[in-house]
């Protein structure tokens, strides 16, 4: 599992903007992430406002390395037109930070996914499930294509390696709620296990489960245990994101039906919400699972950061998170 000082050093230096009010928490979040995070990004979503809107452009650290000359041979190789480098690619994340080499393996290359809302609860996740972890395999399935990998790969300078491709990254969610409201907005960077208590697939299966005995009971269908069990293992084993989201060709319909897969976060799982009143409004948060890696982060930050608050907060569905709250003066 990678290691997160990126994510330690995003949350830092927008701490800094903060201060020096280059940012506030009701800053575009696009901009909070490009401002704070810039040079440490692998992949940007929206690479056409980045540069338009924000001034970032994604590819000019590695074009200045390389020259001109053997920046467009390898964004050739990686089949990334010219639109391609400057379009807004709608395809999950909206980030993902630069791996590095730690004793010859790799760490960091967080993914960073962006939920603002203008109330108080978090938006739906659509066609993705958050998780702790995901890798860029994981990633082309979700998004039905290669186009993040062969971006973050250029930039990264690792020409689609085969450890690059499957290398565990840690999810992080920036989460603002009452964006609009500079007296109630809070914005926390969320730890993916926040909303990860039941391992995905067995998620999608109990939902399947759910429904397949729903209709058993409202049609009141005779079935015998032995075949009801053998159906069952077969739900178990529908797990292939690509393969529910694709759109069905059905012989004589004049349409085509796609399953979309869209997350509903429950109150509990919302760090914002008022099971967890002592993260105040106002407030700028990092939220981690609580680990013995975790108490390290801890020690630093502090060092770093003295006006820091931190607490515990039980998360009810999955144990206890750290948060590191960094609240504006009033």
């Amino acid at each position: 599992m990678s290691e997160i000082p990126d994510i330690t050093e995003f949350f830092t230096q927008t701490i800094s903007n903060l201060r020096n009010g280059e940012l506030n928490l009701c800053s575009p979040l696009e901009e909070v992430v490009l401002k704070s995070a810039g040079n440490n990004l692998a992949y940007v979503d929206n690479r056409r406002d980045a540069k338009n809107v924000y001034n970032f452009d994604i590819w000019k650290e590695l074009k200045e390395k390389l020259g001109e000359e053997k920046f467009n041979q390898r964004i050739m190789h990686s089949n990334i037109t010219e639109n391609l480098k400057y379009s807004k690619s709608q395809q999950f994340p909206d980030f993902i930070f630069k791996v590095r080499e730690i004793g010859g393996r790799l760490s960091c290359g967080s993914l960073l996914e962006l939920k603002d809302s203008k109330g108080g609860s978090i938006s739906s996740f659509n066609s993705i499930i958050p998780t702790q972890t995901k890798n860029l395999k994981e990633v082309e399935v979700v998004n039905g294509g290669d186009l993040v990998l062969r971006i973050a790969s250029v930039i990264d300078e690792k020409s689609l390696e085969e450890e690059y491709y499957t290398f565990e990254r840690r999810c992080f969610y920036l989460v603002r709620t009452h964006s609009e409201n500079p007296d109630k907005v809070k914005v926390s960077i969320v730890d993916g296990s926040f909303f990860e208590t039941v391992p995905k697939d067995h998620l999608l299966y109990q939902v399947l489960h759910q429904i397949l005995h729903e209709h058993i009971k409202k049609k009141e269908l005779e079935i015998s245990q032995t075949t009801l069990e053998q159906v069952e293992k077969v739900l178990s084993e529908i797990t292939d994101q690509t393969i529910i989201g694709a759109s069905r060709t059905i012989e004589g319909a004049s349409i085509q039906l796609k399953l979309g897969i869209i997350g509903e976060v429950h109150s509990e799982g919302n760090p914002h919400s008022s099971h967890y009143p002592q993260i105040s409004d106002k407030s700028f948060n990092l939220i981690l699972k609580a680990t013995p890696q975790t108490e390290k982060i801890k020690n630093m930050l502090l060092k770093e950061i003295p006006e820091l608050k931190t607490f515990t907060i039980k998360h009810k569905r999955n144990g206890d998170h750290i948060v590191f709250q960094f609240n504006l003066k009033q």
